[in-house]
């Protein structure tokens, strides 16, 4: 047939054929299949596939490939990788996609990086560590020895450990090492804060001493106080030290004389935990910049603004109850923004342009709790038995690891947290280092650490 005359014949066919029903289309086709060779079959077979398996990610602008994308899981999309070359070049180019399953996964995200394959990776190696919370194995532990009586004060920074025992003495510890680095003559210590020059103690004695490493000469003795000093602060900028006591007081010293400049009455109870820093937010009574000295007994904190003058008054006293019929664990959170302590009742969060409550949390079995760390996303809490770390999210318990018979004190400093920046989100870096760590009956310190990633 020539030519002309086929293409006539192919259109006439065609307007015939779709005329038909489609039962009849079907049974024309099953006619023409029957009527085919083998070269014909071979045509049907290979251009079929290209017609009914048609490849959206190929055909589709990138834009619109990423917009569908977006609506699977990150699961979905693994599995997705694996249908072809070209689909995994397109999935894991899909940025959005990977830090948005990185953030649902409470995990920080540097908008800077642009690799596009960057944030898969990121998200395979969270998801890895996230199992591995939840399956009890991110964590590993071990201990220091070297005390020979109870270990009370203990200090954790910048991978460094400072131990204050009944021994009289305190040693410094590279906890990645295990290794004491520094080991000085010192009094009972029932509070340690260090830095690379200086360690500062607060004693059963009632004084507070400051001691240099390199020496272990005492350079400064505070004395005053007429009670066991359970908490230390300082601040070298403003030159001031604050320790909390035994006798109901809280006072505020010249770090570099030792002179007592104030002396801040109003507690009922011993004066557990005082923290010094420098507030974040603007309300009536601070601005941005301005320092804040927090004070905390059995049932309430107080809040000082200690940075503007010395004879300072208090500006809030912040409790659960009125009545004092729910006490406050001795563990107690100030960024700066939040204020964060726990009690029988549950994790309360007070917001510091307002003092206001925020929320209270109120974990299940939350009566024996107590709060370790607080961050943006994750709270590391813990009991008797475990440490915890809680999705600040969904206020839901994510992990837990065993802990062994540790001494547990009322006042609460021989236990402490270590690396906290992941509990504004962990990042791939800074779940390294130490978790925990806590005093135990044989003098030892038992620490809880992270595991590599697997």
């Amino acid at each position: 047939m020539e030519k002309k005359d086929f293409e006539a014949w192919l259109d006439n066919i065609s307007i015939a054929f779709l005329s038909l029903t489609d039962l009849q289309k079907n049974e024309t086709l099953d006619h023409l299949i029957s009527l085919s060779g083998a070269v014909q079959l071979r045509h049907l077979s290979n251009n079929l596939e290209i017609l009914l398996k048609r490849d959206f990610l190929k055909l589709l602008p990138l834009e619109l490939s990423f917009y569908l994308l977006k609506w699977l899981d990150p699961q979905t999309l693994l599995t997705c990788c694996l249908v072809s070359k070209q689909w995994n070049k397109v999935i894991s180019a899909c940025t959005e996609v990977w830090q948005t399953a990185c953030k649902n996964l409470g995990w920080q995200i540097d908008d800077s990086v642009q690799d596009p394959l960057h944030w898969k990776k990121v998200y395979l190696k969270a998801i890895l560590r996230m199992k591995q919370l939840k399956d009890h194995e991110a964590f590993e532990t071990s201990s220091l020895i070297g005390h020979s009586a109870r270990v009370y004060a203990l200090y954790y920074k910048d991978g460094l450990l400072c131990t204050g025992s009944d021994d009289l003495s305190a040693k410094l510890w590279d906890v990645s090492t295990g290794q004491c680095i520094y080991g000085i003559q010192t009094h009972t210590c029932a509070a340690v804060k260090f830095d690379e020059q200086k360690l500062v103690t607060g004693s059963f004695d009632n004084t507070v001493a400051c001691w240099e490493w390199s020496s272990g000469a005492k350079t400064q003795h505070f004395r005053g106080h007429s009670g066991a000093v359970f908490s230390v602060d300082y601040n070298d900028e403003l030159d001031v030290l604050v320790s909390g006591s035994a006798d109901f007081t809280v006072k505020v010293w010249a770090l570099s004389t030792g002179t007592c400049l104030n002396t801040l009455t109003g507690h009922t109870e011993w004066v557990t935990k005082v923290v010094l820093q420098k507030c974040k937010v603007k309300s009536l009574m601070h601005s941005p910049g301005d320092y804040i000295l927090l004070s905390a007994d059995k049932y309430e904190i107080k809040i000082w603004p200690i940075g503007r003058e010395i004879n300072c008054k208090c500006l809030r006293t912040l409790s659960v109850s009125e009545d004092r019929s729910i006490s406050l664990q001795p563990r107690l959170h100030f960024d700066g923004k939040y204020i964060v302590c726990s009690s029988a009742l549950g994790l309360y969060q007070w917001d510091f342009a307002s003092y206001d409550i925020l929320r209270v949390i109120k974990p299940p079995d939350f009566s024996n709790v107590s709060l370790l760390g607080f961050g943006e996303i994750f709270a590391l809490l813990f009991d008797n038995r475990y440490l915890y770390i809680m999705d600040l999210r969904t206020e839901k318990l994510i992990s837990r690891w065993p802990l062994p018979e540790y001494r547990k004190s009322k006042r609460g400093s021989s236990f402490l947290a270590g690396e906290m920046s992941w509990l504004n989100g962990l990042n791939g870096q800074n779940d390294t280092g130490l978790v925990f760590a806590t005093s135990m009956p044989d003098h030892s310190i038992h620490l809880v650490l992270w595991k590599e990633h697997g």
